[in-house]
């Protein structure tokens, strides 16, 4: 009796076990979707998942990393990547433009949440923000006035500019005058010379004057009065030291254009003023290497400076002075080849961000995509 009731206790205890291991499978079904990491549903990190509110993003204009367009849209490499990022993990943001002073301090204080521009990682910036992986690195490179490679082709441009012309319309008007005074000594007295209309008086008495002055004196045109003979006379004199001025301008104006102290590198900084945008890691990098300089709020007046001689170049990071020097200022400006300190470009963030992690991911991932050197195509050429 006592095997037989055992035996249904056994059998009766089986469904209900069966029944327990089956509503527990079914629960485990039903809610792993809601266990899975958010990355599994294409929703980022769980950072991101608690991070729904709506992000600041500072930014600032510095060509062709952010930039607005003529409807006041930004664009840039930076930018588009930051958008590209931010569809990725569904973040809700809106921009915000700063100054760069502003731009940095406003991650500090915690007024923004990200900045997306042209910001170089350094240990000092990281100890008062923080940073995503670099996705752009780059040198600082040095602005300085075009100089035509061409000697000869630079000679010609000397010997046609306006300090050229200039003098050229002085000593002509000076034989001019020169002559029209010969020949109104002369005109009467010896019309042989410089007889004729007044056309040909006036072209006799010019002609005297420019060989006289030039001292080859071909013998053709002869003063015979006392008022043109004392007229020459002085012309003489007076011709050697003209040209002798002209002559001497000429040749410093050329000597000038190939010998002045120009910079070509590194060392030639430190023989001239040089000029930087304020607040940006090419100043330390100036400070360190003992050079002289100027700063300015914006790449524009910086390089506006460099035009109007101001400075002799100006420092900043060669990929923005490149873009801006072939959007405004080519054939007047060049960046050198060379590039110093290397730079590595980040997205920004408040310290200790819950978006780090999942922005870090979905960088990488995107900057191994063909579509990321595509857009570094877009605005740096290939």
């Amino acid at each position: 009796m006592r095997t037989a009731v055992s035996q249904r206790g056994v059998l009766s205890a089986t469904p209900r076990r069966f029944l327990v291991l089956v509503a527990l499978m079914t629960a485990w079904v039903l809610l792993t979707p809601f266990s899975l990491a958010p990355e599994a549903r294409g929703q980022g990190g769980p950072e991101v998942r608690s991070f729904q509110k709506k992000l600041t993003v500072g930014t600032e204009e510095l060509p062709p990393f952010s930039m607005k367009d003529i409807d006041g849209r930004w664009t840039g490499i930076s930018i588009d990547l930051w958008r590209q990022i931010a569809t990725e993990l569904n973040l809700i943001y809106e921009f915000r433009e700063l100054d760069h002073y502003n731009l940095l301090k406003g991650l500090t204080d915690g007024s923004l949440d990200v900045a997306v521009s042209e910001l170089t990682i350094t240990p000092e910036r990281l100890d008062r923000f923080d940073f995503t992986y670099p996705f752009y690195t780059t040198g600082l490179g040095i602005a300085v006035p075009f100089k035509e490679k061409n000697v000869l082709i630079s000679i010609i441009k000397q010997l046609f500019s306006i300090t050229v012309l200039e003098i050229l319309i002085i000593i002509f008007s000076t034989l001019l005058i020169v002559g029209i005074v010969v020949w109104l000594f002369e005109r009467k007295l010896n019309p042989e010379h410089f007889g004729g209309n007044t056309i040909q008086g006036i072209g006799s008495g010019f002609w005297f004057s420019a060989v006289t002055m030039t001292t080859i004196g071909y013998g053709d045109k002869l003063p015979r009065t006392i008022g043109g003979r004392i007229v020459s006379l002085i012309w003489m004199f007076s011709g050697i030291i003209l040209v002798t001025f002209f002559i001497a301008t000429i040749t410093s104006m050329l000597t000038v254009n190939q010998l002045e102290t120009s910079v070509r590198g590194l060392e030639d900084l430190k023989k001239a003023l040089v000029g930087t945008m304020s607040y940006t890691t090419s100043e330390p990098f100036l400070k360190n290497n003992l050079i002289s300089f100027k700063t300015y709020k914006s790449i524009d007046e910086g390089l506006e400076a460099l035009i109007n001689g101001e400075i002799k170049a100006f420092v900043f990071d060669a990929p923005a002075l490149r873009y801006m020097i072939k959007q405004r200022f080519q054939g007047k400006l060049e960046v050198l080849p060379h590039t110093y300190s290397q730079e590595n470009y980040g997205i920004a963030l408040v310290n200790n961000s819950p978006l780090r992690k999942s922005l870090n991911r979905v960088l990488l991932q995107k900057i191994r995509e063909q579509e990321w050197q595509e857009t570094l195509n877009h605005y740096l050429g290939r």
